[in-house]
């Protein structure tokens, strides 16, 4: 047996392929930067991440993009008459009210990277560009979604296809359209994969939008280009129709298949984990399922239920092949990178500053404050279960009003909590918003204890959607501030948007310019027994 999500937290939008018995998988990553993470397999159970598709701010600008923007769903695929890794990519961006879609590809030798600077597409619209490479021909195919001409509904979609030159990345020929999706007036026909099986091109989309309505569909041709045969069985895969909370998993879809060296298909697909009811704070995951074909030569997920379960009993290889645990305690050891699981909010502040004192991370008190839709002084992690501990030592003394320093567990810029000290001591904020009105968002003083000092602890123990804030000077002092806190605010049903929740540092000085920094010499991500693990 094993367990789903096969990588917990914020990892939605999964791509995966093989190299011989090598598996390598990416995930959308939105506003955060580095982005798209990359991770390897010889199992599809167990993951370890290896690098990021974007790692440099010269690749892709995400300093003003807007929460739950950036970078959409990604599609890694290997070339291997090229010996060349590629993934395809839509940035999204905002332009005054009106929102702007680029696709872009990017590539690599090695899925680890480096990658290169993108190629943006011309005459590529829509989003959730995805590649195809004829095995025979070498030919190279691009498929996505675009909104059509003239619409027929609200969130009607259509898939398009164009040959692509890989020498000088042009698209070829005509744009052909070959589907729309599998159910009459279906919202948001998305997330396209085309592969070749027995003579057979299947196209699997996404459609019903990524939340609660969300599913898979499939169609068929004997030509790349069309037309498609929708299956009478579709969706393939979907929860919609087991109710709100009523299941353990829900939103399942965006699936993209892969095929082992033994001839067995599996699928990775995004879904969501509720805790406390109706709500999921971490956001949408990377799940796994089994491929069956019928005889009629359709996909079948998970045969006899038709569902992603939490446990699995089915293994796609007899020999697991586990990686070492992400350490809980980040001690930030001087000579050593950033481990890969930390990201900043669209790009990095005072980098060079980071790692400027022996075994602690520096964090500037600049001017941005973590509710503006800018980079901010902020590094941070996903969070990846329903109940954690999250503890850092810091050392922090304020020089002027505005500055603060301390944690963060952050939804949005809208949709927060800030656990920090200022020039008056410990203070607990969280920021909310009507969903329907998010320009009034506000920050509400939760607790707050006049103190002293330059030496903090400052811990988050969450059980479920229980948060509890405490705080001391010393490694045994640990004194409440706020107790039974509903974390409620970091879900996506109240928060809106497409991330999950992250844990981490910040330092700011809230609109006022600061030359001060706070030094963090550890940080702790401790999971807690998790009854949805």
């Amino acid at each position: 047996m094993f367990p789903n999500p096969i990588l917990p937290g914020f990892y939605p939008d999964p791509s995966l392929c093989r190299v011989e018995s090598d598996y390598f998988l990416v995930t959308s990553s939105f506003e955060y930067f580095p982005g798209l993470p990359i991770f390897h397999s010889r199992d599809l159970v167990h993951w370890h991440q290896i690098g990021h598709g974007i790692t440099r701010a010269s690749q892709i600008p995400l300093n003003f993009v807007p929460c739950s923007g950036g970078l959409f769903a990604a599609t890694i695929r290997y070339n291997d008459q090229r010996k060349t890794f590629y993934i395809a990519n839509t940035l999204v961006s905002k332009l005054g009210q009106v929102y702007e879609t680029r696709n872009f590809v990017i590539t690599a030798r090695h899925a680890a990277g480096p990658w290169s600077d993108p190629i943006f597409l011309d005459d590529a619209p829509g989003i959730d560009p995805s590649l195809f490479f004829e095995p025979e021909s070498g030919a190279a195919w691009i498929c996505g979604n675009r909104i059509p001409s003239l619409p027929e509904y609200p969130g009607h979609c259509e898939i398009w296809i164009q040959e692509l030159d890989l020498d000088s990345f042009q698209l070829l020929g005509e744009s052909k359209i070959i589907w729309s999706g599998a159910l009459k007036y279906n919202k948001c026909c998305e997330a396209p994969h085309i592969y070749l099986r027995n003579g057979w091109y299947y196209l699997i989309v996404a459609e019903g939008g990524t939340h609660h309505y969300h599913a898979t569909s499939v169609a068929r041709s004997r030509h790349i280009a069309g037309p498609y045969e929708g299956y009478a069985g579709n969706p393939i895969l979907t929860h919609r129709h087991l109710g709100y909370s009523d299941y353990p998993i829900d939103g399942v879809g965006h699936a993209d298949m892969v095929e082992t060296p033994d001839g067995q298909w599996w699928l990775t697909c995004l879904g969501r984990r509720f805790s406390g009811g109706y709500f999921s704070n971490l956001g949408r995951e990377t799940f796994l399922g089994r491929v069956d074909w019928n005889h009629d030569e359709w996909p079948v997920v998970n045969p006899g239920t038709g569902l992603i379960e939490l446990w699995v009993r089915d293994l796609p290889l007899t020999s697991p092949c586990p990686w070492p645990p992400i350490p809980a305690l980040d001690h930030f050891e001087p000579g050593q990178p950033l481990a890969l699981h930390w990201n900043f909010i669209r790009a990095p502040i005072a980098l060079k500053d980071l790692f400027e004192r022996e075994h602690f991370i520096r964090l500037r008190t600049v001017a941005a404050s973590i509710k503006d839709q800018t980079p901010v002084s902020f590094l941070g992690r996903r969070l990846q279960h329903h109940s954690f501990v999250v503890r850092t030592y810091m050392e922090f003394e304020t020089s002027q009003e505005d500055e603060c320093a301390g944690l963060v567990l952050l939804q949005s810029h809208n949709f927060h909590f800030r656990f920090i000290v200022d020039k008056h001591g410990v203070k607990l904020l969280k920021r909310c918003a009507p969903q329907d009105r998010l320009s009034e968002a506000e920050d509400i003083v939760v607790a707050r204890k006049v103190a002293t000092g330059t030496s903090w602890i400052l811990q988050v123990e969450c059980t479920e959607q229980s948060l509890r804030f405490s705080w001391g000077q010393s490694a045994d002092q640990r004194i409440p501030l706020a107790t039974d806190i509903d974390a409620r605010i970091l879900s996506t049903q109240v928060a809106g948007g497409f991330v999950g929740a992250y844990g981490g540092m910040y330092a700011s000085g809230e609109g006022t310019s600061s030359s001060n920094h706070a030094d963090f010499d550890y940080f702790e991500y401790e999971p807690i027994v998790d009854a949805n693990q």
